[in-house]
């Protein structure tokens, strides 16, 4: 047996005068996000974890007469640091990479007790000094004692219901207090005699930076290493001394190290908290929870439901979203009508409205988009649906590797990757969130819908199979279907090799249902907008303006130049109708250094059935897919093209080579299933480099999927041509 107690300090903290640091800790779905937004309002900032690419936010908060920072943790479980979440919250804890925090406040819902104090009593073990807010007392039947849970603890409990503010003030206080007297709290365990042996053991193995003399806190800390290391674990910063010590007692006995910790713990709980839980009545919240999840968890009922949910989610961002963009585009056209008008033509109007206003619009346009998707999901979040929806889909998705959350990310990716990408922010788990953002892009975002339709009306005859299947249409669906199943493949190929890690099983708190609340809605959709705009939106207006550059210079305005542009551009039959006068653009197109490059990457995209025409279509097209019509129907000297153009279709059809058809079905399907695979989409590198905080992960995920649209185009197209198509 072990027995570890401690007792308040009156030791002020931070009296250097510095800012004092106050961590909020939690279980999932306890409530955390609302707390912190009561006890910071509006003034949040969002940054990362030191040496890793998980979002955190920090928030400011009044207590007493002071300011302290408020750092929202990701909500675990426990300590364990068995998922990259379990282990942020044990390194910001104990101060592994930057100072510990003064004060930890850990939030516990008071519906699910025993639980949640599995946490409580890992950070007293450490002697942390914390408050515990007992959060959501407004959804059970009968309030825990807080009072005799305090005494038996030995640190503050404060009944509290953030969503309404009840308590919260009275936390503050507590948090005032606290931050002077600094409360640790007590708690008596009996370990297994032969467990604490192995303890003991581990403490000699500790490293000289993590001991401090107090052997409660290095006993606890022996035992949290026990718990967390094994075999194929490395856990970030923990001494191979210590990694070693760990697994030669783990291998000893057969015993199940974890099991006895575990076991003991739970025990304690049941012994000392369990009682103060003062009624075991189901509230009304909860009972009606229960009725609804018969039907919202039914393995038929409860699919029906989601996939009528998620096709709502799916049609806001496919169609609701439309008449904004549209404004937004209409905008964006008399911004660069209007200055065109009334400033001298030249490089400098060209750049300003083509460039900067151009690169603008490329990025304001995804707004509609990102708000209603960020209003969907904190609506199911907050309701709690979303927890049901990750589920209900974490069977099919696990066996794929993903998670049962990547669902949501992936549907959505079939309007947008952008928006798409951001939603993995609802997934805790940063591998999962990594491997789920390296395959959004390969879903049938809407961007890629207009070259489908330009392509498949120009290149494919109008012809029925079976007499009533069109196979225009048919060709459409086969495009959608294609993407999906290449994307799980990805997912189940990079799940194992470039993204591995531990596959967690999934543990998920069903938290009752409840009306979401609208102003923590409505925060994050600002805040996720407000940061697009801010890291993505900038990176994706250099590449525009870059782009733009290539595919403008060098200048060739002269007549003779135009001339020149001109009969180099004219390849139509004699039977199509001559097309209108070529504009400077197209000009300047077909002499830039973006048409050169399409020439010099020619013999590459050869093989895949490609002429350099289409080279410079993909090189417009990496601003965003549906540019390549534009860029096709500047190259072919058709101004204001879009994939209903015919005279942009007659001119693809008519391209001819030694008197047979250049572009058939066949180079059609090529070039459909690279734009299906390609990475053609600079915002979508934007916002994963934003997300992940690193230039590797976008660099890697235009490299496979280039290479995958490449090798696939190759073999469709090469393959095809030895059978005759």
């Amino acid at each position: 047996m072990a027995e570890h107690c401690a007792e308040a300090t009156d030791a002020p903290r931070r009296s250097d005068g510095t800012t004092l640091r106050v961590a909020l800790l939690g279980n999932p779905n306890t409530g955390k996000t609302t707390l912190f937004n009561r006890l910071t309002g509006a003034r949040a900032r969002v940054g990362n974890y030191p040496g890793i690419t998980v979002e955190r936010r920090i928030g400011t908060m009044r207590v007493g007469a002071r300011e302290a920072d408020l750092h929202d943790l990701p909500g675990t479980y426990s300590l364990t640091a068995r998922s990259p979440e379990e282990q942020i919250a044990i390194e910001a804890v104990l101060g592994m990479h930057e100072p510990a925090p003064d004060l930890v406040v850990v939030v516990v819902d008071a519906g699910q007790l025993v639980r949640n104090f599995y946490l409580v009593t890992q950070l007293i073990e450490l002697e942390v000094p914390l408050v515990v807010a007992l959060n959501m007392v407004d959804e059970v039947e009968e309030s825990p004692e807080s009072e005799a849970l305090a005494r038996t603890l030995g640190v503050p409990v404060l009944p509290i219901s953030a969503k309404s503010n009840r308590g919260v003030d009275a936390l503050r206080r507590a948090i005032d207090e606290a931050l002077t007297k600094a409360p640790i709290g007590r708690v008596t365990i009996d370990y297994p005699v032969a467990l604490v042996a192995d303890a003991e053991a581990v403490v000699r193995a500790l490293p000289a930076s993590w001991k401090s003399g107090r052997s409660r806190r290095e006993f606890a800390l022996a035992l949290w290493a026990l718990g967390s290391v094994d075999e194929n674990d490395e856990l970030r910063g923990i001494a191979p001394e210590l990694r070693a010590a760990c697994l030669e007692r783990q291998r000893g006995e057969g015993r199940d190290l974890d099991a006895e910790i575990i076991t003991a713990r739970y025990r304690f709980l049941d012994e000392r908290v369990a009682p103060y839980a003062r009624s075991s009545a189901v509230s009304p919240v909860r009972k009606a929870s229960a009725r609804l999840d018969r039907v919202l968890l039914h393995p038929v009922w409860g699919f029906a439901v989601f996939i009528a949910i998620m096709l709502t989610v799916f049609q806001s961002l496919f169609s609701w979203s439309d008449p904004a963009i549209e404004r937004i585009e209409g905008l964006v056209g008399f911004l660069g009508d209007t200055l065109r008008a009334h400033l001298p033509s030249g490089v400098g109007t060209d750049l300003l409205v083509e460039g900067v206003l151009g690169g603008v619009g490329n990025v304001v346009v995804f707004l509609p988009q990102i708000l209603l998707l960020f209003l969907f999901l904190g609506v199911l979040e907050d309701s709690g649906y979303m927890a049901r929806a990750a589920y209900l889909m974490d069977r099919i998705m696990r066996a794929l590797g993903l998670h049962g959350r990547a669902f949501v990310p992936m549907l959505s990716g079939c309007a947008c990757a952008i928006p798409a990408v951001m939603a993995t922010r609802t997934m805790e788990r940063e591998r999962d969130r990594l491997l789920t953002m390296l395959v959004i892009p390969l879903m049938t975002c809407s961007a890629r819908l207009p070259v489908y339709t330009l392509i498949i009306a120009a290149l494919f005859p109008p012809s029925r199979v079976f007499g009533f299947v069109p196979v225009q249409g048919l060709l459409m669906v086969f495009m959608y279907l294609f993407s999906t199943l290449m994307a799980l493949a990805a997912a189940g190929v990079l799940g194992r090799t470039v993204v591995r890690g531990r596959r967690m099983p999934l543990l998920l708190e069903l938290p009752p249902y409840r009306m979401p609340s609208w102003k923590s809605v409505l925060r994050q959709m600002l805040e996720r907008a407000q940061s697009f705009l801010k890291e993505a939106g900038t990176m994706i207006l250099a590449c525009t303006i870059v782009l733009w550059a290539l595919l403008s210079f060098p200048r060739h305005e002269s007549p003779t130049t135009a001339a020149q542009g001109t009969s180099e551009v004219a390849t139509a039959s004699e039977t199509v109708a001559e097309a209108p006068v070529e504009d400077a653009r197209s000009v300047r197109l077909t002499h830039s250094y973006g048409a050169q490059f399409g020439k010099a990457i020619e013999p590459a995209i050869k093989p895949l059935g490609f002429d350099w025409k289409i080279g410079v279509g993909l090189i417009g097209a990496f601003a965003a897919r549906e540019v390549f019509v534009s860029t096709m129907g500047l190259v072919y000297g058709i101004g204001d093209a879009d994939e209903g153009s015919e005279p942009l279709r007659a001119k693809m059809r008519a391209e001819s080579s030694n008197g047979r058809p250049k572009y058939t079905p066949l180079t059609g399907l090529s070039l459909m299933l690279f734009f299906a695979l390609a990475c053609q989409c600079v915002s979508t590198l934007a916002v994963v480099k934003r997300e992940t905080r690193s230039y590797k992960w976008p660099a890697f995920l235009f490299v496979y999927m280039t290479s995958l649209a490449y090798v696939t185009s190759f073999l469709v197209f090469q393959i095809g041509t030895k059978l005759g198509f």
